[in-house]
């Protein structure tokens, strides 16, 4: 299955990688599938949301590949994805998540 919505309400997202260009293995720029448009990249510290009892989960680090220039963000922020997805992926024995978003918000906006 490809592009499942994603509902990351239960957590709070935080900038550990400010965005950047996605650029492949040799050095090309990433775009988007038909266009010249290009992806970018942003690493984030996904933490869950504190339960009533107070008890706070694990967090992940995500990278997340963004349809769209997200604009100006420092690591550290607070963060919202707008429209995110994850696609799970198999290669030669390895598997995964890959995650993907339209864009990203500042917390609040």
């Amino acid at each position: 299955m490809r592009n499942i919505p994603v509902n990351l309400a239960g957590f709070k997202l935080r900038v550990v990688e400010e965005p950047s260009i996605k650029m492949d293995q040799d050095g090309k720029v990433k775009t988007a599938y038909g266009t010249d448009d290009p992806l970018y990249i942003v690493a984030v510290f996904a933490k869950p949301v504190a339960t009533e009892d107070g008890y706070r989960g694990k967090g992940e680090e995500l990278k997340i590949t963004l349809a769209a220039n997200p604009g100006s963000f420092d690591e550290g922020d607070l963060v919202e994805l707008i429209a995110p997805t994850v696609s799970h992926w198999e290669n030669d024995g390895r598997s995964g998540l890959s995650w993907k978003a339209q864009g990203l918000k500042p917390v609040g906006a």
